[in-house]
């Protein structure tokens, strides 16, 4: 019977990053979640949505005869560049293909980063308790001599490691993961726990994704040192009773807007574009944000909403660091 690679394993978000007995934590990349197995020569490379990345990380493929045949690993893609971790640099060998991606791999190599096993030389080792899948994980680094592009993920039972590694936040750890000890691999079952680092800000509300009157979403930004307001990122949808209430806050731009003519993404990597409403840069809220940022400083991911700070000014809150 031909083997092929599940569904990956799943997370669900934890409020708090407590280490509890029976489980065990490791770092959260800031990279893309990769499925890998080797068979006969034959490298499946697979994103958690399925698509194949062979093409676009060849370093990856051609690396996988260091790897016992009829293996398969669970980890995360990274590309790492000036000692942090460069999501943007990993985005854009994504798009590339033939020379482009060989050219892509010297500039930019990327590593795999292991952190668990499915297959191990043609026995499935999914139904194994992670316990044992990470023991023969650890094996497999030491009793073929890996070395890069395969890293191996750490992993830890100690809370002090744990506490350490959400101080890595500046080279791109975004947060911890934990396992149950005791659990088989399930795949697209949200098994995991995961505890991303955030940080409450305050922001600008720049402009808004609907009318002033319903639900909605706000642009944010900041203003530099010359006085130019920059755009940050943008908050998840408003509940409905605070989006309400800040719709009797926000006041409909005139026109020369700061950003007037500006387009705006619909998402990191994405090429839709957002139909905005600008409005006077007054209201300053408050948010939180994870770590991920992109090369300028601009939040990956959607702030989420926690109030409106009528008691602060724009003059009151950080300057942005992002290029004009």
């Amino acid at each position: 019977m031909t083997w092929t690679l599940p569904d990956p394993m799943l997370t669900s978000p934890t409020p708090l990053p407590r280490l509890t007995p029976g489980w065990t934590g490791e770092p959260k990349w800031d990279g893309f979640r990769a499925l890998l197995h080797t068979d006969a020569g034959q490298v499946v490379l697979r994103s958690r949505r399925g698509t194949e990345m062979s093409p676009a990380f060849p370093d990856i493929a051609a690396a996988a005869v260091q790897l016992p045949d009829a293996t398969a690993l669970d980890g995360e893609l990274v590309v790492w560049e000036d000692d942090r971790l460069a999501f943007e640099r990993l985005q854009n060998r994504l798009q590339r293909r033939g020379a482009a991606a060989a050219q892509a791999a010297q500039d930019w190599p990327a590593h795999f980063v292991a952190f668990d096993l499915l297959r191990l030389s043609g026995t499935d080792t999914t139904a194994w308790p992670y316990q044992r899948r990470r023991a023969a994980l650890e094996s497999v680094f030491t009793s073929w001599g890996l070395t890069a592009p395969w890293t191996l993920s750490p992993s830890t039972t100690n809370p002090d490691s744990i506490r350490e590694w959400l101080t890595w936040t500046t080279v791109g750890i975004e947060g911890v993961v934990f396992n149950r000890l005791n659990e088989p691999y399930r795949p697209a079952a949200r098994s995991c726990r995961k505890y991303e680092v955030r940080e409450t800000t305050e922001a600008i509300a720049g402009a808004i994704t609907s009318q002033l009157s319903t639900r909605t979403t706000l642009l944010l930004g900041r203003y530099n040192n010359h006085k130019q307001l920059q755009y940050i990122g943008r908050t998840t949808t408003l509940p409905h009773t605070a989006g309400s209430a800040v719709a009797g806050l926000l006041t409909a731009a005139p026109a020369g807007h700061p950003w007037t003519g500006w387009s705006f993404s619909a998402g990191w990597g994405s090429r839709e574009t957002l139909d905005v409403t600008m409005v006077e840069p007054e209201l300053v809220v408050e948010v939180s944000a994870d770590v991920a940022r992109d090369p300028v400083g601009r939040w990956r991911h959607p702030a989420r909403w926690h109030r409106a700070r009528t008691d602060l000014t724009p003059n009151d809150i950080p300057r942005s660091a992002t290029s004009p």
